[in-house]
């Protein structure tokens, strides 16, 4: 909710360099892996009769995206039928200080011809206003793959959406800027495991 307090920091352990920066663990670690898990579990049970495209949203999309592929990969293994998952890499960068550019920098995947006929799976880490993601949608649908499905690990509850929704989502959030587990603030933090929020202190610094 977002009147939700999060855990205390004393909980957990994380670098001595971080302390005075964070705020609180919105959603620790043990709690994303077993959301993935049940992700993949989801997405297998849909579209495990077919190969699969993942196409990564490069930086902080990274981690969820390779936890997810492993989980894809452990479940498909334990079916009677073998299940081709291929991983592709875009990078998009939105954001600088913490605020959205309002123009999206898309490097890479300059030839993804390789979607065409492929059951496509975009993989990102926030959906904040839904923009990222839905360039990406339309770029893709360009080179007419057979299905595109997104998914993203946090969805924030914001006022400048536009509506779009991840068909795959993990957690949905209130509308506060997150980092740890490859989500970063300028470079940093995407070393932790847990999803924290960033005191205005840790903002000033970094």
């Amino acid at each position: 909710m977002d009147d939700w307090p999060g855990y205390d920091l004393n909980l957990f352990t994380y670098p001595q360099h971080y302390y005075g920066d964070l705020e609180y663990v919105l959603i620790p670690h043990g709690i994303i892996v077993n959301r993935i898990e049940r992700l993949a579990k989801d997405i297998m049970k849909e579209k495990g009769h077919c190969d699969i495209m993942v196409l990564c949203v490069l930086k902080g999309g990274y981690k969820f995206c390779m936890d997810i592929v492993a989980h894809l990969k452990n479940t498909g293994q334990n079916s009677d039928r073998f299940v081709s998952i291929k991983v592709d890499f875009i990078r998009v960068k939105s954001y600088r200080n913490g605020h959205s550019m309002g123009e999206m920098q898309i490097i890479g995947g300059d030839d993804l011809s390789s979607l065409a006929g492929k059951n496509v799976l975009i993989v990102e880490d926030v959906v904040g206003t839904g923009r990222t993601m839905e360039v990406e949608v339309l770029r893709s649908n360009k080179y007419k793959p057979n299905m595109i499905k997104a998914a993203s690990l946090l969805v924030k509850r914001t006022p400048s959406s536009d509506g779009f929704r991840p068909y795959y989502a993990g957690f949905e959030i209130p509308d506060l800027f997150a980092v740890g587990y490859t989500l970063d603030y300028n470079e940093y933090f995407r070393d932790r495991n847990h999803i924290c929020m960033i005191k205005k202190h840790g903002k000033e610094k970094y």
